[in-house]
Order: structure tokens, then sequence, then C-alpha cells
């Protein structure tokens, strides 16, 4: 295969008001034509710059290359004007947006934004443009096409808008297509439909991707080479199976020790890099890893390694080849040592003939009124939950998982009652909490706390830390500022975090340095009970396993119960002891987490289980004809309302609502032909 793109030494700088800072350094990367190269690290390893500086995006963002060349098919983009590279956006080059609601412009519809490209590019009449982009429509898999046309943004579902990205971004052939983190905000349904999507577009039009992904089992489906970067640096290079066979570097043995499979021993603590990411501003000397390796000596805080080429592939390390030939490098007792055994929990509670009961709902639904227009009556009801029945014990974990649009958030919310229930009964602590007034509710929810899924956008930024989490201390109790400051500092140092830092603001922390804070928020009451909702879903996977193994320790510590809503199932299997399955408002499915994984009931917990990606080059996943996307609550399927996506719906699926049933000692199911 002939070279498409070559980059060689690039350097990219930005403009601050601190003067320039270094994002990415001395990067050299090569993608041949018809190949797919991954680009993988934790936020702030400078994938997305990366990608950016490509397209010469970073010049809108006060960036330039100040190093280096990047060579598209003969042309080095370095040296081109922005005139010269608007010619080649879209036509040579194209991107795939992580977040596609910012990408698209919300005041023009879908079809003027695809034909818009098409019209700069190839210089035919709207009526031919027209007809291309209907025909890119369908070829992503968009139902209705025409008629997706004529929408705006807001008027798409995640999974349709991303399609509408990629049609786009197909629009004029690019030989080259960038996917930044194209899959991360989407359920695990529609991601494995758009990676499907992706591998028979590269064949259907012969091009090569590089596509940036913190998921390492994306990773290992779609990449021929993967690219491990990290502070700006790349540390390794390899084919898919050689770096997942063998890592060379310290960090991408870490990332790969970091990962949750669906086959994790769920007794086990999980594995997870201490530490972050350095910031731009205070970069380590010598090796940029060296502070968080457990390899580190002398030499790697002095000066700092180039990529050496080691059994056929490339790592940034002063000890790696010692590290894979020295049998104490590379045995399991010495780079896997055995993690601290857990017993679990769900155990404990069955061998407890009298279990106490934290929660009992009972026909619980919560329905918002859907209006015909301004001022004027609702029209119909759209019910986000509909009749759910479950319970909660005293020390457990009850995991909750769905697609976007399932009502598992709404769920949570209700359970609080942060909204009022429409209708059914709550009972926590044997107190029934819908029957319950205002000011009777704040007393009792100092039992009952949250940690958000976003921990930045749910604090005040104008606040130190030291108040944020000190805030429920001041509602609840009537304490001097003495003690309740060493209340706090004590607090910040059960969730891993430094005394010294109350003052601190939240913009000073990383992304899971946040997230402890808002821990830390949530126990400061010792509530029985904390709602954890989509907690660990946006950050990296080793700062979601240094999250998870701080919630499992606290539960320990405190007898905490969690209700732990998540879309990431390997994790949700990992800390939970029973599992509910949502769709569509209802619950199909509720288990002992092994049992849900190892025999799923449901057509629909099946189709998601079989769609979590596998982190194993040599694994390929099963394929599952779980097709389509969540219907609208506003006008939900007749009989099981999973019955338009279902391999196994019959006649009597789409006339009748199937019964809720135990199959086995614990294990719900509502669905007339359990698998």
């Amino acid at each position: 295969m002939s070279q498409l793109l070559d980059l060689q030494h690039v350097t990219v700088d930005f403009q601050s008001k601190n003067g320039l800072l270094t994002a990415i350094r001395d990067v050299s990367l090569q993608i041949k034509a018809g190949e797919t190269v991954c680009l993988v690290g934790e936020s702030g390893s400078g994938k997305t710059i990366t990608s950016k500086a490509i397209m010469r995006l970073i010049d809108y963002e006060h960036g330039r290359i100040s190093e280096g060349s990047i060579v598209l098919d003969g042309v080095n983009l370095a040296k081109l004007s922005q005139h010269e590279l608007r010619g080649l956006r879209g036509k040579k080059m194209a991107m795939i947006f992580q977040e596609p609601m910012a990408a698209f412009d919300p005041v023009f519809t879908i079809g003027n934004q695809i034909m818009e490209a098409i019209l700069e590019h190839q210089q035919v009449k709207k009526d031919v443009a027209w007809k291309q982009a209907i025909h890119l429509l369908e070829r992503v898999g968009i139902p209705e096409p025409t008629l997706r046309m004529k929408q705006y943004p807001n008027e798409l579902s995640g999974g349709m808008l991303q399609r509408a990205m990629i049609a786009m971004a197909l629009a004029c052939g690019p030989e080259l297509l960038i996917a930044d983190e194209p899959t991360t905000a989407l359920d695990v349904t529609i991601q494995s439909q758009i990676l499907q999507l992706l591998q028979e577009l590269k064949a259907e039009y012969q091009m090569s991707i590089l596509l940036i992904t913190h998921d390492m089992g994306i990773a290992a489906e779609m990449a021929d080479r993967i690219i491990v970067m990290y502070a700006g640096r790349v540390v390794e290079q390899a084919t898919s199976e050689q770096l997942f066979e063998k890592p060379h570097h310290p960090y991408t043995r870490g990332l790969l020790r970091s990962i949750t499979t669906i086959d994790s021993h769920r007794g086990n603590r999980l594995f997870s890099i201490e530490g972050s990411i350095p910031p731009l501003t205070d970069m380590p000397s010598g090796c940029r890893f060296h502070p968080r390796c457990p390899y580190a000596t002398q030499k790697c805080l002095l000066d700092e390694p180039p990529l050496f080429e080691i059994n056929g592939r490339q790592t940034a390390c002063w000890h790696g080849e010692q590290l894979v030939e020295s049998e104490d490098g590379i045995g399991k007792s010495e780079v896997m040592p055995p993690i601290a055994v857990i017993e679990p929990k769900h155990d404990q509670h069955h061998s407890t003939l009298q279990r106490q009961l934290l929660f009992d709902v009972k026909g619980l639904s919560k329905a918002y009124p859907v209006g015909k227009g301004l001022l004027q009556r609702a029209s119909s009801l759209i019910h986000a939950v509909d009749d759910v029945s479950f319970t909660i014990e005293k020390g457990e974990t009850f995991g909750l998982v769905g697609e976007s649009g399932s009502g598992k958030s709404t769920l949570g919310r209700v359970l609080l009652q942060l909204e009022k229930a429409s209708k059914g009964s709550i009972r926590f602590q044997g107190l029934e909490l819908t029957q319950l007034k205002t000011a009777e509710l704040q007393k009792d929810r100092r039992d009952m706390q949250v940690i958000f899924q976003d921990p930045y956008g749910s604090v005040n930024p104008r606040w130190q830390i030291g108040d944020i989490i000190g805030e429920p201390l001041m509602v609840h109790e009537d304490l001097d500022a003495t003690v309740r400051r060493e209340r706090v500092e004590a607090l910040l140092e059960a969730v891993g975090l430094k005394r010294g830092w109350y003052e601190r603001y939240p913009h000073e922390f990383s992304g899971g340095q946040r997230q402890r804070i808002g821990i830390a928020r949530a126990i400061a009451l010792n509530p029985s009970f904390v709602l954890a909702d989509e907690a660990v879903s946006a950050l990296d996977v080793s700062v979601q396993a240094q999250i998870v193994n701080l919630m499992q320790d606290l539960q320990r510590d405190l007898g905490l119960t969690y209700l732990f809503i998540a879309h990431g199932l390997h994790i949700v299997r990992h800390i939970s002891d029973r599992i509910g399955v949502m769709y569509l408002g209802k619950l199909v499915e509720i288990a002992a987490s092994e049992e849900l994984f190892l025999h799923p009931a449901h057509h629909y917990t099946k189709g998601l289980i079989a769609s979590i990606p596998v982190p194993d080059p040599k694994q390929k996943r099963e394929p599952f004809s779980l097709q389509g996307e969540i219907p609208s609550p506003a006008n939900p399927p007749s009989g099981c309302r999973f019955h338009t996506r279902c391999p196994a719906a019959t006649a009597r699926c789409k006339e009748e609502p199937p019964a809720w049933q135990e199959i086995q000692r614990g294990h719900w199911v509502a669905c007339h032909h359990p698998a």
C-alpha cells in the first residue's frame, strides 16, 4: 500500500495569555492508503490536537505548526494558505467531530449543509446535489432521507445526527477520513452500528481512516495499527495484534490493564494508573510518564527517550527492550501483580435470611404533558417511566442500564423526588416519599445524595471546593467554621485528594479529580443511599477504574447503598450486585449481575451485551440483529415496546404487552419468548 499521509516531527504551539504553550511535540505518524490507524490515550494526551493539525483547524484556535511537515498525497499541508486548504477539506480529507450537534449549524437544514460541500467542490446544479445528498443519507442508514433533508439538527436523535455527519463528510469522496471520538456520546447499540457502517464505507469508498478513541475495545475492533499518545508525544506504535499481545511501553500496559471486560473477575479490584496527565504548563522533565511509571529510573527523570525500533514496532522508553526481554520485566508477578480481592457483596446478601429493604418501589410512573403550542393545554402525555416496580436492598449496588431515552435518569430523579411521581409508591426505609411535603423531604434528603455525570456542570465554578463540599453541612448541620473545615478536609482525604486543596477552584482540577469532589460532597452527611447517574461515563478508562474503586471502598467503609446508572455495561457488571434493564420507560429484566450477563433472558439485554466492543483483535463479537433506534416515548409501539427491533418478535408481541415473570429465583423478565 502506498503512503497517503505522512507526519514528520510535528510540533504545535498555542498562543495563551502566559505565552506559547506546546500542545504536541515531535509527533511522527504515517497512514497508508486503505488503512485504519487508531490514535489512543487519555484525555489531554494530544489526540484531537494532532487531528486538527492535519486539517489545519488549529489556525482558528490561536494554534500554529511551529515545526515539522504534514504531507497528504504529496502535498505539504503545513505550508498551504487557508484559501488553498479550503480546496482540500471535504474533497481530499474530511472530519467527523465528537459532538455532531456542535458541528452542525442549527439554523440550516441537514440537507442544506450536506449540499453545501457538494456544491463547493463538484460544481453541479442544486437538483443534482439534492439527489446526491439523499443518496448519502440513505447509504448511511437514515430512514426517510427526503424528510430528513428538510429537518434541522435539533430534530434528529444523536445516532441519526452522527450518521448525517458521516454523510456530510463523505459528500465528496475524501481519501482520508478523520473520526474524532465518533461514538463516545452514543449508546453501545448505536455505537456498534456506526462502527460497522464505517467499516463498510471504508471498503466502498476505498478510504483511509484516522480514528481517535480512548476505548481500547473500539481500537481492537477497527484498527490495522495503533498509535499511543501521552502528554503530547507518541510513546508507542504497533499493529493492533502486536499491541494487544505484548505492549512494550509501561503506559500502554497500564491502559490495557485498566480495561474492564465482561470476562473480568468481579471480585478483583480494578487496576488503574495512579495520577493523571500533567498540564501543558507543568510538564515534567525527562520522560513525561515517569511520575506515574512503576519502572522509572534516574535516567527517566533526566532524559526524554526517543522512539526506539524494538521487535518490529516503535516505543519511547529507555527500558522498553529490557522490560520485554527480562523475565522479571514481563512476568505476570511483576507487570500484572495480583490485585487485592474484595468478597462479592451479592453473596453476602444471599447468605442473610432477613434482608432489609431500603427502597420498595411499586407501580411507579412519570408522565410529562406535551403542549400543542404557546399558552395551549397539553394534548398528550409522554410516559418517561411507566409502571415500574423493583426493590433495592441495604448495602447493595443496584445497576440500571439501557439506551438514552429509556428512562433511567428520570427514574433516578423520581426515586429521590427531585421530580414528583405521576403515580405509584416509593417507600424509603419504610417512609412513603410520595406523600411528604417539601420541608419534610428536605429533612430526609440528607440520607439520599447524588453523584452527577458532569462534575463541572453540577458545581458553582466561582466557589472554592471547600465550600462546595461543605454546603450540605451548612444546610443540615449547625457547625462552626473551624469544625466544618476539619470535616471537609477529612472528606478530601477520604476521596484521595489533598487537605491543602480546600481553597482551590473547580477549573484547577482534572475530570477525575472533579468527580472525586462530587463524591466527597455526596458523602458529607453520611447518607444511607447515593444515586450515581452516569458518574463515570465521561471519564477515561484508567480514571474510571480509580472512581469505581473509590466508590467500592466508600461503600464498604460507610455502608452505602448505590443506584448505579450507566450505559457502560462492563462497568455496571463489575460494580453491581443486581442489574435492571430499562427500555422505553419500562423495566424489561432484573437479575443478579453474573446471571444477567451469562444468561440474558430478554432479547434487548442480549443485544446490549452483544454490542460491547471486545478489547482483543483476535476475538470478533458475534453479530446480533439489534437494528434501529429507540422509538419516541410520545408514541410507543403497541404490545411489547421492543417488538419493532426484536429478532424474535411474533404477532403476539405486537398486540399483547408481556407480563412480568420470574424465570429463576431472583431473575425477572418481561418477554413472551425469553431467550
